[in-house]
C-alpha cells in the first residue's frame, strides 16, 4: 500500500501493540533488478512489516543527477507496491530518510552491500541494521549504461 507518513505512524502504534517486528528499508528504485529483490526479500524474512521508504523524483534529481529518475515516483512507488515482499511504501522529500526512520523507529533497518553498518543514515533509531550482500554487476546506473552502450 502506498501510504502517507502519518497514515503509516498510526498503522506502526497498532502493529507494535500486536508485537509485530517492523522492517524498513529505501531507496530510488528506479529499474527494479535482482539485488532490489533480494533486500526486499531479506526483509520479509527478519520481520511482520516490511516498509519501503522511496526517494521522491526531485531527491533523486539531488541525489542521482538531472536525467533521473528514468521513472518517475508513482510508478516507482506502484511498482514497489506490486513486490510481494512489501507492505508499504512512503515517499520522501528529503535526501535521506532520517526523519522518517526516526518516526518509525524500526526493529530492523535494512541496506544494500554498497554500505557499511557504521554509515547507514537513521541507525541510531532502529533496533538492528542489516546490511545484505550485493550480487555483482546489479545496479540501476549499470543498467542505464547498458543500455546507452547499445
Amino acid at each position: 500500500m502506498i501510504i502517507k507518513i502519518n497514515n503509516l505512524l498510526e498503522k506502526i502504534k497498532v502493529f507494535r501493540e500486536n508485537g509485530k517486528k517492523i522492517v524498513f528499508t529505501n531507496g530510488c528504485f528506479d529499474i527494479i533488478h535482482s539485488g532490489h529483490i533480494r533486500v526486499f526479500k531479506k526483509c520479509r524474512l527478519l520481520g511482520d512489516i516490511v516498509i519501503v521508504g522511496l526517494n521522491s523524483d526531485s531527491s533523486v534529481r539531488k541525489l542521482k543527477g538531472p536525467k533521473r529518475p528514468i521513472n518517475n515516483q508513482k510508478d516507482r512507488a506502484e511498482v514497489v507496491d506490486s513486490i510481494r515482499y512489501v507492505d508499504y511504501v512512503v515517499i520522501f522529500n528529503e535526501l535521506t530518510p532520517y526523519k522518517i526512520i526516526e518516526m518509525i523507529k524500526p526493529d530492523f533497518l535494512v541496506k544494500g552491500g554498497d554500505y557499511k553498518k557504521n554509515e547507514v543514515v537513521g541507525r541510531e533509531f532502529a533496533g538492528k541494521v542489516v546490511i545484505v550482500k550485493m550480487l555483482k554487476g546489479r545496479s540501476t546506473t549499470r543498467i542505464i549504461e547498458k543500455i546507452l552502450d547499445k
